[in-house]
């Protein structure tokens, strides 16, 4: 039912706001401003919107049966964090996100697809938490 639910706010997004890779990472900038230092080289946008496509597999998958979203995403903290993102700051993303669909789909926006997220939301941060545990 989740992934069901996430599949269909991002076709919302879409539909109502056509390509969200733009607004998505100027919220995060705004949220984390030296972030937008990490890009200074992805003049066209290509490496944010390949980035954004990634986290929309790799949720779509936490959502449904997560046949490799959660290994990813405690692989990518690590990887982001050797390319300067805090570690704190990995889970933003998601916020930026959230923030973003919210504000592009307004009373589109439903209690389910907010339920949805922020359950995702949620995992992310939990593995996240588990995969900075010492060993």
């Amino acid at each position: 039912m989740r992934a069901q639910l996430i599949e269909a706010s991002l076709e919302a997004i879409a539909h109502h706001a056509g390509d969200p890779t733009g607004p998505v990472y100027a919220r995060l900038f705004e949220l984390a401003p030296p972030l937008r230092d990490l890009f200074v080289r992805d003049t066209d946008g290509s490496v944010r919107g390949q980035m954004l496509q990634q986290v929309f597999d790799t949720v779509l998958d936490l959502a449904g049966e997560d046949r490799y979203a959660s290994v990813l995403i405690g692989t990518e903290w690590v990887n982001h964090q050797n390319l300067g993102v805090p570690g704190e700051q990995f889970s933003l993303f998601f916020t930026a996100m959230i923030d973003t669909f919210r504000a592009q789909l307004g009373a589109a926006w439903t209690a389910e697809f907010d339920t949805a997220w922020l359950e995702i939301a949620a995992r992310v941060r939990a593995i996240i938490a588990a995969r900075a545990q010492p060993a």
